[in-house]
């Protein structure tokens, strides 16, 4: 009996056993979706992990999909699964069903654990700044990479470089810096839009800051370059921000960014509609003191903008060495500009009185496209190979009518109009290569070839006797064609302590001009050598020495060039000259920089010697000031400039820049001697709060000095611009006060006094009030999205 129940123990082990053997040879597959708690929205890239139960390994994973799903096989019969993702309270399941040798886990629901996050902020990889040979750069850590910052908020941490809150950055309180993206131009970057917005601090590698540009770059002068750099092939998912702008006076917009990155696509957008109104309050004093005769005029204008653009653009990975990328924007503007000025005229014996009304309308459609090739090289992670092709056209078909109509003494009644048939068209063709040897030397070389194609028919006409008649000496088509080839080569060498940085650049400019009308030519066709040097020393890792030198030139742009003026005022009357030449300017900078516990600084002692300086020259005749640019003899600059970020506390930040020169000018000017000294400085001081309650603040001072140029006395100028910031919904929204020029003191006023005539000229835009609200979904949180077109 005993063996017959032990036979029928035997025979029931053995078939559980071949049914646990049969189980563990049949794949079991694990699915389900992982979603945030708070917005619902899935998480990409969350960590999933079967362990094993007796001996608590992991026994295999995988990660989730751009939409939260995933489906993972194991042959494992005794496990449990974890499901995880930084910053957010781990999910275990020790026990589940199986179904058909599947566990569906259905929707996991995963919540964000702020304790986690703040452990992990602490002890995360920090941002630094290194010291380069002709540059500093700024590598970007995880205390900013993992917070979903956007990338004006990393800029405000690179030391010398400051964003205000309405996203308008500056670099040693100059707003004239140029920003390139992987080392070029590009439509993100443009002034066209917020693209730049769209980009997040987990998809920057290092913000690169240059003041003084090596042989490398363009040769035509700028205050500086930042080169944000992305990372190469970081998985995302969707980033965007939708965003509304109200002000006064109007500043009106609406504008919606997305970014979606996948595993061989890096797709961006943007589209912006709006409206801005720009004030204007003009005053001007033209005085003849050979008899004594005064012209004054005042004036209120209300300048309207409609616009709308949109932007679209993709970056396609090839492989993790090679990436292409296409992209393009287009916007269309409308203008309507209305300007009411009263124009005295006071003679020794008589005075006369009258009001010049004009309307103007334009339309300005824009179009900027792009084509990039990027290959990185096996042997060495610097090595690359960059091509860009960026290409822009802009027209403008502007009307205006003016009416004088006589309100006292001798008749001013009078008619006239104006005609712009404006087109501009630009092309850069790029290609630089990176070529790193022996460890810590360097090789670089490349082209460029840049091409400005413009064309500008211009007219003014006078309403006589019934018939518009045209005026010669203001109408004429200009034809303006500028093509520069540039070739440069550099080689570096940089070790720990000291290195060294030389490079030569060779650019060959065609220019030509052409009144068509009269047959007025003017061709230039010049080569010039821009030679550059860079050296570094690092006296500790916190202090640094730098000294740079480069060779600049400044050619003129198309409103110096440009013969024709508005006619806004005919006693007042500014033009371009055709026939103007370029400046060259030899640029030497000594540079200390040292970074402290919770603050930077930095120094500069810098000269400048530049020949063929461009100045505007005014005449005065029958009294009617006539302003011409004009190439006026030499000027040297010797100046001192520092700059410091201090931030005491995690809630205040402290932005400093001064700069002060002094200048010696020489030159003669139709037999007439132009030499003179003179100084000018300038100061910025800006304070960043974040206050209770996730508030932040912003107050920023600005002060400019008088100073002087050939003919001209330029009045001091100090202004304040507030803002206020707040976040809300864990930094999904934003909301977003700014007031600029608070106590409406930004005034721009010049004074030119010549032993024959005394002019005063002064313009004043007031203050702007706007308010905005931004709401970021993705990722990230909400975007800065100034409104700006």
């Amino acid at each position: 009996m005993l063996h017959s129940h032990l036979r029928y123990i035997s025979i029931i082990v053995l078939i559980f056993q071949c049914a646990v053997l049969k189980a563990q040879n049949h794949d079991i597959r694990v699915v389900g979706k992982v979603v945030e708690a708070n917005s619902n929205q899935p998480i990409a890239y969350a960590t999933i992990s079967i362990l094993s139960n007796s001996e608590m390994k992991p026994i295999t994973g995988g990660i989730t999909k751009d939409d939260g799903s995933f489906s993972i096989t194991t042959k494992a019969s005794d496990f449990y699964i974890e499901i995880s993702f930084m910053g957010y309270t781990t999910k275990s399941f020790p026990s589940f069903e199986i179904k058909n040798q599947m566990i569906d886990l259905k929707t996991v629901v995963l919540e964000e654990n702020q304790e986690a996050l703040d452990e992990v902020f602490i002890r995360a990889e920090k941002s630094q700044t290194e010291f380069k040979l002709d540059k500093r750069v700024f590598n970007v850590g995880r205390d900013l990479s993992t917070t979903g910052a956007s990338v004006f908020e990393v800029l405000n941490n690179v030391p010398s470089v400051n964003v205000n809150i309405e996203g308008e950055v500056s670099l040693r309180g100059n707003q004239g810096v140029q920003i390139l993206i992987d080392g070029k131009p590009s439509v993100i970057a443009g002034n066209d839009g917020n693209a730049l917005g769209t980009i997040t601090a987990d998809m920057i590698e290092k913000i690169e800051v240059i003041t003084n540009p090596s042989a490398k770059y363009d040769a035509q002068g700028t205050s500086g370059i930042i080169n944000i750099v992305i990372k190469k092939s970081d998985k995302r998912g969707l980033n965007g921000s939708a965003t509304l702008n109200m002000g006064v006076p109007n500043s009106n917009s609406f504008g919606l960014s997305l970014n979606r990155r996948t595993e061989k696509f890096n797709f961006f957008s943007q589209m912006g509609i709006g409206l801005r109104t720009f004030p204007n309050e003009t005053e001007s004093i033209n005085r003849n003191l050979s008899n004594d005769t005064i012209i004054s005029s005042s004036g209120e204008s209300a300048f309207d903008e409609k616009f709308n653009n949109i932007l679209i653009g993709a970056d396609y990975y090839i492989n993790s060495r090679n990436v292409v990328t296409l992209s393009g924007s287009y916007a269309f503007e409308t203008e309507d500009q209305g300007v009411t000025s009263f124009f005295t005229q006071e003679t020794q014996n008589d005075m006369g009185v009258w009001r010049r009304n004009e309307t103007t309308e334009a339309t300005n459609p824009k179009l900027r496209y792009e084509l990039q090739y990027k290959k990185d090289f096996k042997r060495h992670k610097d090595q690359t190979l960059l091509f860009s092709a960026l290409g822009s056209s802009f027209r403008k078909d502007q009307s205006s009518e003016f009416q004088n109509t006589t309100l006292a003494g001798n008749s001013n009644d009078l008619r006239q109009r104006s005609r712009t048939d404006y087109k501009l068209e630009e092309f850069t063709f790029k290609l630089d290569y990176t070529h790193p040897f022996l460890e810590k030397y360097a090789f670089e070389t490349g082209a460029q070839y840049v091409i400005n194609i413009v064309g500008n028919d211009f007219e003014v006409s006078d309403f006589e006797n019934g018939d518009w008649v045209s005026i010669p000496e203001f109408t004429n088509l200009f034809d303006f064609t500028q093509k520069v080839f540039g070739l440069y080569a550099t080689t570096a060498y940089e070790g720990d302590v000291w290195g060294l940085k030389i490079g030569l650049r060779m650019e060959q400019t065609d220019i030509d001009t052409l009144l068509e009308t009269t047959n007025e030519e003017n061709d230039q066709d010049y080569v010039n050598l821009f030679p550059s040097a860079h050296t570094s020393y690092n006296l500790t890792d916190n202090f640094s020495l730098q000294l740079g030198y480069s060779r600049r030139i400044n050619r003129p742009g198309l409103r110096s060039l440009n013969p024709f003026s508005s006619i806004r005022n005919n006693f007042s009357i500014s033009t371009g000259n055709p026939k103007l030449q370029p400046e060259f300017t030899n640029s030497y900078e000594f540079t200390g920089i040292q970074k402290l516990d919770k603050a930077s600084f930095s120094f500069s002692i810098y000269h400048r010697y530049t020949r063929d300086v461009i100045e505007r020259i005014t005449r005065f005749e029958d009294n009617v000031s006539l302003s011409q640019p004009e190439n006026i003899g030499t000027n040297s600059t010797t100046g001192f400039e520092m700059n410091g970020k201090y931030s005491p506390s995690n809630w205040l930040t402290i932005n400093g820049d001064f700069n002060i020169n002094f200048f010696i000018r020489k030159g003669v000017f139709e037999n007439t001697s132009f030499d003179f000294k003179g100084d000018r400085w300038s100061s910025r001081l800006t304070s960043k709060f974040k206050l209770p309650a996730d508030f932040e603040t912003e107050i920023t001072g600005n002060y400019r000095s008088r100073f002087i140029t050939l003919q001209q006395e330029i009045v001091e100028n100090v202004f304040m611009d507030f803002g206020l910031r707040k976040k809300i919904f864990k930094g999904k929204t934003i909301l977003n006060l700014s007031i600029r020029d608070v106590f409406a003191s930004r005034i721009n006023k010049s004074i030119t006094s010549q032993p024959e005539f005394y002019l005063l000229n002064s313009r004043q835009r007031g203050r702007f009030v706007s308010f905005g609200i931004s709401y970021g979904f993705g990722k990230g949180e909400a975007m800065e999205f100034s409104g700006r077109r």
